[in-house]
């Protein structure tokens, strides 16, 4: 079991690795067709293609094969790019951007027919990619997977929440695209099994053999190392972000940058109860999570980047916390493995791929992309060498972009911390939106009106229609203000206005006596009659004329503003209608209802 301080890390791929040769370093001087600086991905397939051709490869590895991205990533392999499809169309239009999905598509073959064809042990190669979203949009999801499928020819499909979290049980998650045909593998020992493949096509690997000087202006390029030699006709710059010291102007272009993997202990059947789904899972946030199911129980979960390139000591609590947010089941879940690797990413957040001079040619900035895109972009460039194909020129839209020098990786951070943000409030959004929709609908209160009394339920006898006892005897017309009388003093005319308002009072409440006496007499008197012995029934609002009442000539009938009317045919006056004025609803979250309706 590698150590700590073996060259691939304290990983769960190092633990499962399958054997790997040591290979010696460059010790003298060597004649080649082409040089290749590193032992990625990209550079083990352009090596393995060329000497397959029947050219001379030589292979210059710093340290170990696959030691760092290339062996510890989540090995997924699916069609497309980091960047997403959307913006590649609207950059370099349909046309070019299907030929770009081609490109990516024929990566996925590769590594599948490679894996086939070399037999490769170790692999678990196992079908299924879903990419989720953490907010609730269905129209873009379905916007996509049509594109997908009309456009590009891809086997896509559209899944809506409930079947998400059918397989996915947390209720973090919305819609999904799934992608049957994509495929995720042990990254290391595919990378150690391209490397055996592509030894025995012939080319010869130099681990521990870093290039420190580069003379690319002659025909015959020169390759310095601490031991050696390497001249060659073409050279191939597949370093990634380990290019800094042997050629700086590449390193200007790109952004080293740090994800994180761990993987936790075996959970049995507890696993379960989280994911059910066997394939790769990822969101769709710039900075999402990703991870699957390996080794039948155990989860393998990745995410996060940052441009601190030193792998923090509280990493396994960190994705640990990452993993109790999406699934709070498995919150207190023990990580095994927790690791850090190292890519580079350019600012278009595409591969870099083309000829930088006559026989120098670059593989790189594969950060956010799957392994598809390192296959394709080591088969096309040793295509170009041998066959002179010029499909690379596809990427030619996307050129190197300088990444701000010292300040570039700080400038990086702060950009994804401003993602961060961004879709945490767009997620917080569309939780709230959730859950005002399962929130059972308020209810409304009739509007209270006057009635019309229920008689029958009041027992009124005729007796009671008789003077209220105590009520002040009735106001006669000939009792009158007297406003004509002798001038009063100041004192007096105070008393005058007291003795007013007296009256006023007093008068107020005759009046009330007055009225409620003539109610009850009416109501008494009714009930004798039996005229409101029950409330009639009301008329249907929409009740038509009946047929022997309406004219001989009536048109058809029309719709009034309360209730249908029989026009005929020498009216002239057309009935006005008055539409119902639209409802107001205040839509959103709660605070922003409150502030709608504060407004």
């Amino acid at each position: 079991m590698p150590s700590e301080h073996a060259p691939w890390g304290a990983t769960w791929y190092a633990d499962t690795m399958v054997d790997a040769p040591q290979r010696a370093a460059l010790a003298g001087d060597v004649d080649v067709d082409v040089c290749v600086i590193g032992a990625g991905l990209a550079g083990l397939t352009t090596a393995r293609e060329l000497a397959r051709r029947g050219w001379s490869v030589a292979v210059l590895e710093a340290q170990r094969v696959a030691w760092n991205a290339s062996g510890r990533n989540a090995g997924l392999v699916a069609p497309g790019f980091a960047e997403r499809l959307e913006t590649v169309v609207e950059r370099v239009g349909l046309r070019r951007a299907k030929e770009l999905w081609a490109l990516s598509s024929a990566g996925v073959d590769y590594v599948r027919t490679t894996i086939r064809e070399t037999e490769m042990p170790g692999v678990e190669q196992t079908h299924g990619w879903l990419t989720v979203r953490r907010t609730d949009d269905e129209e873009a999801v379905l916007r996509l997977v049509a594109m997908l499928r009309v456009d590009f020819g891809v086997n896509a499909e559209a899944c809506p929440t409930e079947e998400v979290r059918e397989v996915l049980r947390t209720q973090v998650y919305y819609q999904a695209v799934h992608m049957p045909e994509a495929f995720h593998v042990h990254a290391l020992n595919y990378a150690l099994g391209l490397a055996a493949a592509a030894a025995s096509a012939g080319a010869r690997i130099y681990e521990e053999t870093p290039a420190v000087a580069l003379d690319v202006l002659g025909v015959r390029k020169r390759v310095d190392t601490p031991n050696g030699r390497v001249r060659a006709d073409h050279i191939v710059l597949a370093g990634g972000p380990h290019l800094g010291a042997v050629f700086p102007p590449i390193a200007a272009t790109v952004v080293p940058v740090a994800s994180y993997i761990a993987t936790t202990v075996p959970l049995g059947e507890r696993l379960a109860t989280a994911v059910t789904y066997p394939g790769a899972v990822s969101d769709t946030r710039r900075a999402g999570d990703f991870y699957r199911v390996i080794g039948g129980d155990r989860l393998m979960w990745g995410g996060r980047i940052t441009t601190r390139i030193a792998t923090p000591r509280w990493l396994p609590r960190l994705l640990r916390r990452d993993i109790g947010r999406v699934y709070p089941q498995l919150a207190d879940v023990e990580i095994d493995h927790a690791w850090a690797g190292t890519m580079s990413y350019a600012v278009h957040r595409m591969p870099q791929i083309g000829q930088l001079a006559p026989g120098v040619w670059l593989a790189g900035a594969f950060g956010g992309h799957g392994l598809n895109t390192t296959a394709m972009a080591g088969d096309l460039i040793a295509r170009a060498i041998i066959e002179r194909d010029d499909r690379w020129r596809l990427f030619s839209a996307y050129e190197l972009v300088w990444t701000g020098g010292r300040m570039g990786p700080a400038a990086a951070q702060v950009v994804y911390w401003s993602m961060q943000l961004r879709d945490g409030i767009e997620e917080r959004l569309s939780r709230r939106r959730e859950a005002a929709r399962r929130r059972p609908p308020a209810t409304v209160e009739p509007a209270v009106g006057m009635a019309e009394p229920a008689l029958g339920a009041m027992r009124i006898e005729p007796a009671a229609a008789q003077p209220i006892a105590g009520a002040p005897e009735p106001v006669e017309p000939t009792h009158a203000w007297d406003f004509a009388g002798t001038p009063a003093t100041p004192h007096a005319r105070s008393n005058e206005r007291d003795g007013s308002h007296e009256e006023h009072a007093r008068r107020a409440l005759e009046a009330a006596a007055q009225a409620a006496q003539s109610m009850a007499q009416e109501f008494a008197q009714a009930r004798t009659d039996g005229a409101w012995s029950r409330p009639a029934e009301p008329e249907a609002l929409l009740a038509a004329t009946p047929a022997d009442e309406a004219p001989d000539d009536a048109a058809p009938v029309k719709m009034g503003e309360f209730a249908p009317q029989l026009i005929g045919a020498d009216e002239s006056v057309a009935i006005e209608e008055k539409p119902m004025a639209p409802a107001k609803v205040a839509a959103g979250p709660r605070w922003f209802r409150r502030r709608r309706t504060e407004a």
